[in-house]
């Protein structure tokens, strides 16, 4: 069984930053990639950033220049930094991971989602 454990979201004002963590635990053979994606009430979620095995990253047009993802491997963690946030990432952020829980077995997982809200 695979668990994945947000924290950070919160409350910020424009402009400010915050700093997402998730954390999977579990019977993990190997991490394929994992990321973040956000829904806004009323949107359809979309992605937000995701990292690879190898490193490799994918931003939304929307984020690029203000978030960073990064990893954490021997911890299974993976870190969303947003700056500059702007009201219209307000939305909840869910963690999600594709990986290995043996040689022949992957799957994807998700977290529950942490809230972010920006505003004044």
């Amino acid at each position: 069984q695979v668990q994945l454990v947000e924290s950070g979201g919160g409350w910020v004002q424009p402009g400010g930053s915050l700093r997402l963590s998730c954390a999977a635990s579990g019977s993990i053979f190997r991490v394929v990639a994992m990321g973040w994606y956000r829904q806004a009430p009323g949107k359809e979620r979309e992605l937000v950033a995701r990292m690879n095995s190898g490193g490799g990253t994918n931003y939304a047009d929307s984020v690029k220049g203000r978030f960073t993802i990064s990893r954490d491997n021997a911890k299974n963690t993976v870190y969303l930094q947003m700056n500059s946030l702007k009201p219209e990432d307000a939305a909840v952020y869910s963690c999600n991971a594709y990986l290995y829980t043996d040689p022949q077995t992957w799957d994807e997982y998700w977290g529950q989602g942490t809230q972010v809200t920006v505003s004044s």
